[in-house]
């Protein structure tokens, strides 16, 4: 899996660390940011859906 380097807030990434460990929904901060990306991505695909932006090999 290539690895890539972002900078972010640090308010972002307190927010972030809240849901990261033993108490949080993920594992680490890989597992939440790439729930996090997937998540967005669907979004978009459902805005592109509604607005007749997806090609038919897409949908």
């Amino acid at each position: 899996m290539p690895k890539i380097s972002v900078e972010i807030p640090q308010e972002l990434l307190e927010d972030l660390d809240s849901h990261v460990g033993d108490d949080g929904k993920f594992v680490n901060r890989s597992d939440a940011i790439r729930a996090s990306i997937r998540k967005n991505l669907d979004i978009l695909d459902e805005i592109d859906e509604r607005h007749d932006r997806l090609t038919d090999d897409e949908s």
